[in-house]
């Protein structure tokens, strides 16, 4: 077994990130980046002078196997461009899955679906729009753990996973989720959440069925209405929001948001905190709580965006 091999097994990959626009055409000269749980643990740009006129950002993320799963579900992904000109023709994508089924298989659904959103970003058409890119990589996604499923024998039966992702460009962010794995936007010392929970429960709440209180302490509150890999054609949600230098994404597992409230999230990761110290707090309070699931998180704040309108579908600059 290997070092990667290890770190997936006992839940302790960390993955501290800060990369902006002008070190991308700095790394190495490497391809259009992407990173999922287990490549390197860091990443280390070098010190130069951020573009005030492009999309900045810095990010991190973290996953622990918490205090009583013996295994690490949760699987984290990205997607970076390779150039200055990739920024505005693709843009970042950052990607969360939340293996289903215990048995069946979940870790391995996670990892099937963040591989595949990843690799599938890279090959989006310059200038794609976000939302329809997510919503297809999300579908094909679906397809490649759902084949996964039904090729792969009794094993690999039943085998599903959540799947939260968000797509960065200009001054805008497109969500897409199936599940219960949350995205949250953090501004102003606020965190508001900015996806809605596919479990029972919530369905119920919507309804009016019964209070988000007694939701909460149901015995639905996990009972996912929707998942990825278990139909051949996923319901996905998809959303658009405006973004502003300051803001900070965050998207988690529910290890990380069944244990830590948004009003908490918000404070330890408000203006000017740092993120991996941030990750590190929100990972280490929800296993004081009893981190009794996989606690996953990433954390994306945005020091300065490209601020674009558009017309007929074309952006235009603004100024």
């Amino acid at each position: 077994m290997n070092i990667a091999q290890l770190a997936r097994k006992f839940g302790q990959a960390i993955t501290p990130v800060r990369i902006s626009v002008s070190d991308v055409s700095e790394i190495l000269g490497e391809p259009a980046g992407n990173a999922t749980q287990n490549s390197s643990p860091w990443v280390v740009p070098k010190k130069s002078s951020a573009s005030g006129h492009m999309l900045d950002l810095e990010f991190v993320e973290r996953t622990d196997v918490g205090r009583v799963r013996d295994h690490n579900e949760d699987y984290l992904g990205y997607a970076s461009p390779a150039t200055p000109a990739q920024v505005r023709t693709h843009g970042w994508m950052f990607v969360l899955a939340d293996g289903v089924g215990g048995q069946e298989q979940g870790e391995v659904a996670s990892r099937i679906a963040v591989e595949s959103m990843v690799a599938g970003f890279h090959n989006c058409k310059d200038g794609e729009s976000h939302s329809a890119a997510l919503q297809r990589l999300v579908q094909q996604a679906n397809t490649c753990v759902f084949e996964h499923a039904v090729t792969g024998g009794r094993t690999s039966a039943g085998m599903a996973t959540t799947i939260v992702a968000c797509a960065l460009r200009y001054d805008r962010v497109s969500v897409a989720h199936v599940g219960d794995s949350r995205c949250y936007l953090i501004r102003n010392g606020k965190a508001a959440q900015i996806t809605r929970d596919h479990t029972v429960a919530s369905e119920q709440v919507r309804l009016g069925f019964v209070t988000a209180q007694e939701a909460a302490e149901g015995e639905t509150n996990h009972i996912l209405s929707r998942s990825l890999g278990t139909e051949l054609i996923a319901n996905v949600d998809t959303d658009d929001h405006q973004i502003f230098a300051g803001d900070v994404l965050l998207l988690c597992s529910d290890g990380l948001h069944g244990m830590v409230d948004a009003t908490e999230m918000a404070a330890i990761c408000g203006q000017g905190q740092d993120l991996h110290l941030a990750a590190e707090k929100l990972v280490a309070l929800a296993n004081e709580r009893g981190g009794g699931d996989n606690i996953s998180v990433q954390l994306i704040r945005i020091r300065g965006v490209e601020r674009m309108g558009m017309y007929r579908g074309r952006p235009y600059k603004l100024y």
